[in-house]
């Protein structure tokens, strides 16, 4: 049965290598499975970091505020 995820070949130093066997090892699941998520989460980071960095950029941007009342106002 094929399989539908991206297969890539990453190349991993000793120390990596011997990381992601104790962390594969300590939670019971194939060190493939250890290294995909080890990705995610550096990814979900990523996001977080760009993300932030976009939120940074539009508080110092100079911006007109709309008071409560007055949205609630024209929204109507």
């Amino acid at each position: 049965m094929a399989t539908t995820k991206q297969r890539i070949n990453i190349t991993a130093d000793k120390h990596m290598e011997l990381a992601l066997k104790r962390l594969a090892k300590r939670d019971r699941v194939p060190i493939a499975r250890k290294a995909a998520e080890l990705i995610n989460m550096a990814l979900e980071l990523e996001e977080d970091t760009i993300l932030a960095q976009i939120a940074q950029s539009r508080l110092t941007q100079k911006v007109k505020y709309i008071p409560h009342k007055m949205v609630w106002k024209i929204s109507r």
